[in-house]
């Protein structure tokens, strides 16, 4: 093993670590580090991820590697156009092991199982010694999410999200929850008031080094999914920071009440469209979390809505990165539905009469993004009803959103949206019909399919689908105490009737035309 004092430290920063706080930076000098920090092709194209994020990802490093540079730091960057075998981290890492001739490398465990896995392999690869740091800018390590999990029959958010509030102490007044309660999402559902206009979000300019970015990507990811005209994220943790004080400012106020509102052509409406950056590690999660219980301390934003976005932090974002590595890699092939229909090819053109799904298509295709609910309960509710391949809707939802990685990806889709797990995360599916979309958006006032027609023709194709679901997994789903008594409103329909749905929801199945891969 390499053992010379001499010889630097090698320390790998990937894609979405970019973070001066990082433990694998923590406690290192300038004079005997050099940071790594790779373009490469597989983590491009193991998915044709959509343009923007590629873009996003690219730039956000080329931004972080110049702002480590100025900071004092030798950094080591490979950019995609420097060497087109530049195929992996690994073999990235082991060219630049050749370079520098490291006594050891450190490097933070990664974000997603398939990558974590060629980590733990370089210990046996590399001429040094190789320390793997916990990624401790979550609240939760992996080993802590496991000891709660250990033992326990079911593993509901909520419980695990208490245990968040209580280690962070967000929210928390002498042991128990500010207001008395700990979750206020029965507050959190209100529809889009007529004619509701929410703030505009900041949106960058690209500058030199994105813009060049953006041409690569053109260049060398022309086929892949998605436009770059729209191209507006934060790159730097600066840009990162406007985008959070104009949330805080403008849009927490009505984000709780408004959450899960939908309003055509308005694609961000109070949401604060930071988990990009969040992700990429621009910005900390906590400091975002405790800006917001500052904003509730001033009475500047309601319980509602800081507890809600504070939820969406300690809470769901902590959990499902748990709840990732806790199930894998089973989690990767769930199908407890056996579901098996191709996914349509109206995901990726937005071709299709149903104006809520094509909204939600476009806000996804123009700016890799699309909030929460529509995910959920519009994109995610028809592939669950029906019955969409998970691997497939899985893989699509990896590569469309410009804040999708597979830690959070695969719990929200495989687990969240279409039940693949079984009920291991959530305690029923999302499934519903017409009438909530029709309730949460103003989809439904000009679209070709009326949500009040239930079955024939212009009946919104939710309708039967729903029950279509219902009936063919009856045996599965009856014995579930939250759902199981819609099956008595099934039965309570004549015969006629119910074949009725039946018939309606295959003919438009019957419609439905595979995608190729976009």
């Amino acid at each position: 093993m390499a053992s010379d004092n001499n010889c630097p430290i090698l320390v790998p920063i990937l894609g979405d670590q970019l973070t001066r706080d990082l433990a694998s930076l923590r406690g290192r000098t300038k004079d005997d580090t050099i940071i790594l920090m790779m373009e490469v092709w597989d983590e491009a194209t193991y998915v044709k991820h959509h343009k923007q994020k590629i873009a996003l990802i690219f730039s956000a490093m080329r931004h972080f590697a110049e702002e480590l540079r100025d900071a004092g730091w030798a950094v080591d960057y490979t950019k995609l156009t420097d060497d087109e075998n530049a195929h992996s981290f690994t073999g990235e890492v082991a060219r630049a092991a050749e370079r520098h001739k490291p006594r050891a490398i450190h490097v933070v465990e990664a974000g997603e199982w398939r990558v974590q896995q060629s980590i733990e392999e370089w210990p046996d690869k590399f001429d040094c010694e190789v320390e793997i740091f916990s990624d401790d800018r979550f609240i939760s390590s992996i080993a802590e999410f496991r000891d709660w999990a250990e033992g326990r029959k079911t593993l509901r958010m909520e419980n695990f999200y208490q245990e968040m509030r209580k280690k962070t102490g967000l929210l928390m007044e002498d042991g128990k929850p500010i207001g008395g309660k700990w979750n206020y999402d029965k507050e959190n559902r209100e529809p889009p008031k007529k004619d509701m206009d929410a703030p505009e979000r900041p949106k960058p300019e690209p500058d030199d080094i994105t813009r060049e970015v953006i041409d690569l990507v053109r260049d060398k990811f022309g086929d892949h999914f998605g436009d770059l005209d729209n191209f507006h994220w934060p790159v730097t943790r600066e840009e990162a920071e406007d985008a959070a004080d104009a949330f805080f400012a403008e849009r927490l106020p009505d984000f709780g009440t408004y959450q899960d509102a939908m309003v055509h052509g308005q694609d961000d409406l109070f949401h604060s469209m930071l988990s990009t950056s969040i992700n990429i590690g621009l910005l900390d999660p906590m400091e975002l979390c405790k800006r917001a219980q500052l904003a509730y301390d001033d009475s500047t934003a309601p319980l509602n809505a800081v507890e809600g976005f504070i939820r969406q932090i300690i809470g769901w974002r902590e959990y499902v990165r748990g709840f990732y590595w806790y199930h894998m890699p089973d989690l990767e092939s769930a199908n407890a539905l056996n579901a098996q229909r191709g996914l349509p090819d109206f995901y990726w053109t937005g071709e299709t009469d149903m104006r809520c799904m094509a909204d939600c298509i476009r806000s996804t295709k123009e700016n890799a993004h699309a909030h929460h609910i529509q995910r959920l309960m519009v994109l995610g509710n028809f592939a669950l009803l029906a019955g969409i391949n998970p691997r497939e809707v899985q893989d699509w939802y990896l590569v469309v959103y410009a804040d999708a990685y597979d830690w959070v990806e695969l719990p929200n889709v495989a687990a969240m949206i279409l039940y693949a797990d079984g009920g291991k995360l959530a305690t029923k599916p999302y499934a519903a019909s017409g009438n909530y979309i029709n309730k949460m958006s103003d989809y439904c006032k000009e679209c070709a399919y009326s949500p009040s027609k239930k079955t024939g023709e212009g009946a919104c194709p939710f309708n039967p689908l729903y029950w279509h679901f219902m009936d063919r997994h009856r045996d599965r789903l009856e014995s579930n105490h939250r759902i199981g008594r819609i099956y008595s409103n099934w039965d309570r329909m004549d015969e006629e009737k119910r074949q009725d749905y039946l018939d309606s929801a295959e003919a438009f199945l019957n419609t439905l035309k595979p995608a190729g891969k976009s």
